[in-house]
């Protein structure tokens, strides 16, 4: 295309900007002539201009790519594959992007998904380059959204269903897992400093149900229902979920992946099922799942069919299929929420999805004067070490005061006499350390700018100031 085009498309474009093909044609009309940000400026268009359809953002990705931006790239990228009006052109597109960027698992998702929805448009030059067979589409799987049986294939106790398979004979009656407890946690709000708005999301949609059950089931409204938090690793988010259950004095399960996933097909949707019963029969109880992406990742991004079938049990024991979920309150915490499948957000099954930022000075103030509980301390103005623990996750705050410990211990060694803790000794330790949350926001903030879909990381844009 000739690049004495560019003014005139630049023209066009101003007198109709919601024009998204126009926009791509000079997005690539730039990126030819080697105006790569003036490409990016284009395609990066704010939602005034239009909505930022799966073409723009493949063109966006292949712009990022050509400028080496990687992360940003590969962020974008991803969602794409993801979504399900991406056309089989798109696909493509995105799969050279991510070769491009030696990322070859998510090439072949993208490729495959492609061939999937078109089987003429299999490349045997492409395939080959990403090792896989020219016409190899990606497997059909079944979605409990359109499919409310999907939970019929699997066979009573001990039986084997019909695609040979065996179901594991568990007591529902008896404790379903070895090392699998149920507790009854000794912590309540009071015990989680800051996180103020949390608590009170979780108080409206969890503790006001149990508080007011004839006046929900006089409205027809369920006790019960999910709640997903993600956020940066040691921010509370396990801790906050156990504080849960002891503020309502409700049993409490911790889920972890070594309780579910079995190295046998089949087993792993059994031990779920049975999981989900065995909860169901303990009401009131919180059951909660730690690293909740490693068991509902993108179906898209999975080649078999084994990883699909355990996520597709879980949406529908999200959904109560066979039985309802009445009383059971199922929490989940995730550091990667672009890594979920999307089915997991449908209102019915984790119809909240909580934000949990590092705490703000105020929250770190609250946290230390937990965490100082107990300890020989003199006159410490946790207000003062807060402000200096901008970013902090509580595991950081934590980290600081062990760190003023150790200093006060190598100290008593030396001199013999215990000393308590004071505002500087916090301090020095708060300035020797680090934010460990840098990392997590520099990958949440390429997804919340450019996967940001239906405004699900807006929290995350408000919280770097940038919305």
């Amino acid at each position: 295309m000739d690049p004495e085009l560019i003014p005139a498309l630049e023209e066009a474009l101003e007198v109709s900007p919601g024009n998204a093909p126009l926009r791509r044609q000079l997005g690539n009309l730039l990126m030819g002539c080697g105006r790569l940000e003036d490409a990016e400026d284009v395609l990066r268009a704010d939602g005034s201009a239009g909505p930022a359809t799966p073409g723009l953002q493949a063109a966006l990705a292949r712009c990022f790519a050509m400028q080496g931006k990687a992360s940003q790239a590969i962020a974008v990228a991803e969602s794409l594959v993801a979504r399900e009006d991406a056309t089989t052109d798109v696909l493509l597109s995105v799969c050279r992007t991510l070769q491009s960027l030696d990322e070859l698992d998510a090439a072949r998702s993208a490729y495959r998904r492609a061939v999937g929805i078109d089987a003429e448009v299999a490349d045997p030059v492409l395939a080959d380059a990403l090792g896989v067979a020219a016409g190899a589409g990606e497997a059909a799987w079944t979605d409990p959204d359109t499919d409310p049986d999907v939970d019929d294939q699997y066979a009573e106790d001990g039986d084997a269903d019909e695609q040979g398979r065996i179901v594991l004979r568990i007591e529902h009656g008896g404790h379903p897992f070895e090392g699998l407890e149920i507790e009854k946690p000794d912590v309540n709000f009071s015990d989680v400093g800051g996180m103020d708005a949390l608590k009170e999301q979780i108080r409206l949609k969890i503790i006001a149900p149990l508080e007011n059950a004839e006046l929900y089931a006089a409205y027809g409204k369920a006790i019960g229902g999910g709640i997903l938090m993600y956020g940066p690793p040691g921010c509370g988010k396990t801790h906050l979920a156990r504080a849960t259950a002891g503020q309502i004095d409700s049993a409490f399960i911790s889920v972890g992946i070594h309780d579910v996933l079995d190295m046998y097909l089949g087993n792993s949707e059994s031990k779920l099922h049975a999981l989900f019963e065995y909860a169901r029969s303990n009401v009131p109880c919180v059951l909660f799942f730690d690293e909740v992406d490693a068991l509902g990742a993108k179906r898209s991004d999975m080649r078999g069919t084994a990883g699909r079938q355990v996520i597709n049990q879980f949406l529908a024991e999200l959904d109560g299929v066979k039985a309802g979920n009445d009383g059971l309150l199922i929490l989940a915490a995730t550091n990667a929420p672009w890594s979920l499948d999307p089915a997991f957000r449908r209102p019915g099954r984790f119809d909240r999805v909580l934000f949990v930022p590092p705490p703000d000075a105020t929250g770190a103030a609250a946290i230390l004067r937990v965490l100082l509980k107990g300890k020989p301390q003199d006159a410490v103005d946790v207000d003062v070490v807060a402000k200096r623990c901008k970013a902090f996750s509580g595991a950081d705050l934590k980290a600081v005061v062990d760190v003023a410990v150790e200093g006060k211990l190598a100290e008593a060694m030396k001199t013999g006499e215990p000393a308590p803790l004071t505002t500087k000794d916090l301090a020095r330790a708060a300035k020797s350390l680090r934010p460990s949350t840098k990392e997590w926001f520099g990958t949440a903030k390429n997804h919340a700018l450019y996967a940001n879909e239906g405004g699900q990381y807006d929290e995350v844009l408000a919280y770097l100031k940038m919305r």
